[in-house]
């Protein structure tokens, strides 16, 4: 299993489950800071045509082309459906947002052979590790 830094290093493109139109919310912060460093922001938000200048899907199934990492942003209650969706799309690592645990689900990303993270924020690590993908 690759750890947290590596995921985010080898991702290019990364799904939202639970981005959100609010800019006060950190479900609409951290992806598009992540978008600021280069990564390509995919939004699954039922709700929104359109966010972070990306077509939102209402699944991670409706999403016509793979994804590096699926990263969740809704309650733990909701993550084992999101890595279910996430095994089912082929996405090689799940990302639960900073105070976000399952253990359903983790265990059901490693019975998939699902790269899994949980209970940290991506900006945190991206910053801890330096990364971008601007070039």
């Amino acid at each position: 299993m690759r750890s947290a830094q590596q995921i985010l290093a080898e991702a290019a493109v990364i799904a939202v489950v639970g981005a959100s139109r609010d800019p006060g919310k950190p479900a609409h912060r951290v992806p598009a800071r992540m978008q600021r460093y280069g990564w390509r922001i995919i939004p699954v938000n039922p709700t929104v045509d359109e966010l972070f200048g990306e077509r939102a899907y209402a699944s991670l199934a409706d999403i016509p082309h793979p994804v590096d990492l699926v990263n969740v942003f809704r309650p733990a209650r909701d993550a084992v459906e999101v890595v279910r969706e996430a095994v089912a799309i082929g996405a090689p690592a799940v990302w639960l947002q900073l105070g976000i645990v399952s253990l359903e689900a983790r265990r059901i990303a490693e019975e998939a052979g699902v790269d899994y993270v949980e209970d940290r924020c991506l900006i945190i690590e991206r910053a801890a590790a330096n990364l971008s993908r601007l070039g």
